[in-house]
């Protein structure tokens, strides 16, 4: 069975599309194979790693992509799916037989304030939220 190919995207690949790549790698791998990538190579956020790990997925290796890089390789997706805010969504390249462009703006955890572990709670937050999104993704495509 063809796997449908989905590419995540948000501003740095550095929390957001990275932790929707693992769940629906980890939730979905039978119908799905999914790449992320940003609009800018940043770093991967430490407390989205953390996040991640306290429920059994290790992005920690995962390396920060730039979605262009993606695009002039010629990579062909059934879906690009944005996970940041509508304007950053915007500026994503249009990629060739794209069977489908989706949005889904998530808080951005590189902008959260407070002290560590409230800002590690508010990753849980938008953890959660991707998780549930993934979840509904994957029952819909049925």
């Amino acid at each position: 069975m063809n796997r449908k190919k989905i590419l995540f995207v948000c501003i740095h690949n550095s929390a957001r599309s990275q932790m929707a790549e693992a769940f629906l790698n980890a939730l979905g791998a039978d119908r799905f194979e999914a790449e992320s990538a940003g609009l800018e190579k940043g770093t991967l956020n430490p407390l989205a790693v953390e996040a991640m790990h306290e429920i059994g997925i290790d992005i920690s290796k995962n390396q920060t992509k730039k979605v262009f890089d993606f695009y002039k390789e010629g990579k062909l997706y059934t879906h690009v799916i944005t996970v940041c805010d509508e304007a950053s969504a915007e500026q994503c390249p249009v990629f060739p037989g794209i069977a489908k462009q989706l949005h889904w703006s998530f808080s951005d955890p590189s902008q959260f304030q407070g002290t560590k572990e409230e800002k590690l709670q508010q990753v849980r937050v938008v953890r959660d939220e991707i998780r549930k999104k993934i979840e509904d993704f994957i029952a819909q495509s049925v």
